[in-house]
């Protein structure tokens, strides 16, 4: 009976200190970026009453648990530094978080294409010879760029030895996403500050899962599922804002409208869960792929990809959000995951660079602003000309259709003058419309010259779609 005794109140000695040490979320651990000049929640679970001290970088913040046990500090804005400090959290217990930098931080999510690793890149097709981005994984030295990837079945469940986040290479990198890690090396060049970049994607995910469920009580596809254990624990973690790469799952259904309106309720749901309306993010436009030839079991045609990547520029309407073009990215069109994902990540940070830190660069490519009816042919103008408009290979524009009254669209002549496109066919007396990039096989050859290719368009769509600026007229 003593024996017992002794043994259970062992027990209840043991239980009751571990529930009085500090807990932090997984997100929260050694070798992190914090967020430059923005406010930085640190959180956690202790013993109710139980008084915290976080200290950093200077700055010491006090709190006390609240009756769930819950307590946070926020630090005050920071300047960005490469130089690695240690973050105390103090209670019962003392938790040292080393290695700890402030940059800029971003969360980048989607399906498979942006989960593609960087073990996976290192297998793709060599594009040049010599130092090389298929071998980045050879050549990946920088310490200031930090990578955190999330695991669904752990994000949830504190870490004990705080080890959620890694240096940019190594072992780490090669289970990283590939996108994500070009967009962080090109940021961390450009603004020389540090770069974290969080990965929470899951392949063959559609877009319902990753938006919250509450939003989506009657939808299908598993709204909340994702986003419950990958994306809430993230959040108050300060980042400076969003990637998306994700839609495949969602062509393959067929989508239009209603892909926009997805859109629209993922990125205010998140901007509303950080506390920001307007942080930026941005997306990926899919690549060319035989949607048609799928054995799934709605029947796709040639134009459903270029349909489902309008519902994708839709989302342009919303305010602070940037859209990346893809069309000369598949080197093989039967296959669903474009190798050249250092190409997408570069084209990620032009965006960011330019629409989100300010510098002057050129980060879109070709968008059709207007046309007008010149006789038999139609003339095109066009917004982000660069330093202007070209053929990339040097053969004629292809990709161009036009047609008239009776909407037969047949392959078109496309020749650049002063800055615009004219199209034109034989076959057509009196065009009243021209489609581009209008078949899910298409790979143009239209860029400007800063090598960002032409978004694909149809000007025989209604008018005012994105920010009222297209204008239609003859």
């Amino acid at each position: 009976m003593i024996k017992r005794f002794l043994v259970l109140a062992m027990c209840l000695t043991a239980s009751a200190r571990l529930s009085a040490e500090v807990v932090l979320p997984r997100i929260l651990g050694h070798n992190m970026v914090l967020q430059r000049e923005q406010p930085v929640t640190i959180w956690g679970q202790a013993s109710v009453g139980e008084r915290i001290e976080v200290s950093f970088s200077g700055q010491k913040k006090t709190t006390q648990t609240n009756t769930a046990g819950k307590w946070s500090v926020v630090l005050e804005p920071m300047k960005a530094s490469g130089i690695a400090q240690d973050l105390f959290i103090a209670g019962t217990n003392t938790i040292v978080l080393k290695n700890i930098l402030v940059g800029e931080v971003w969360l980048c999510s989607g399906q498979s294409n942006m989960e593609y690793t960087m073990r996976k890149n290192s297998k793709t097709a060599r594009p040049y010879t010599g130092r090389n981005p298929v071998d980045e994984l050879e050549y990946a030295k920088n310490d200031s760029i930090r990578i955190f990837l999330v695991n669904r079945k752990e994000l949830v469940k504190p870490h004990p030895q705080h080890a959620g986040w890694s240096v940019a290479r190594d072992s780490a990198l090669r289970s990283f996403s590939a996108a994500a890690y070009f967009f962080a090396k090109e940021l961390s060049q450009k603004l020389g500050v540090p770069v974290g970049m969080i990965s929470s994607a899951i392949p063959g995910s559609r877009i319902e899962p990753w938006i919250p469920a509450v939003l989506m009580p009657d939808g299908d596809g598993d709204p909340g599922k994702f986003y419950k254990p990958m994306i809430e624990p993230l959040q108050p973690f300060a980042i400076k804002g969003f990637l998306w790469y994700q839609g495949e799952s969602n062509c393959f259904l067929n989508e239009r409208t209603e892909y926009t309106d997805k859109m629209k309720l993922l990125i205010n749901s998140w901007r509303t869960a950080w506390g920001e309306a307007d942080m930026p993010f941005y997306y990926v436009q899919l690549a060319p792929h035989y949607y048609s030839r799928s054995e799934q079991k709605i029947k796709l045609g040639a134009e459903s990809l270029p349909e489902f990547r309008e519902a994708q520029e839709q989302a342009l309407q919303i305010a602070n959000t940037g859209m990346i073009v893809t069309t000369d990215l598949a080197s093989n069109v039967n296959d669903i995951h474009p190798p050249m994902k250092w190409e997408i990540g570069r084209r990620l940070a032009l965006m960011a660079l330019s629409d989100t830190y300010g510098l002057n660069l050129t980060a879109h490519g070709p968008v059709f602003m207007a046309m007008h009816t010149r006789g038999s042919a139609i003339e095109l103008d066009f917004k982000y000309l660069g330093s202007g408009l070209y053929s990339k290979d040097g053969q004629p524009l292809r990709c161009f259709t036009i047609a008239g009254k009776n909407g037969k669209f047949v392959p078109a002549a496309a020749v650049i003058r002063n800055n615009k496109v004219v199209v034109s066919s034989p076959a057509v007396k009196s065009p009243v419309s021209v489609r581009f990039a209008w078949n899910e096989a298409d790979q143009p050859n239209f860029f400007n010259r800063e090598g960002l290719p032409a978004t694909p368009f149809r000007t025989d769509r209604a008018a005012g779609l994105i920010n009222n600026e297209r204008l239609y007229t003859k």
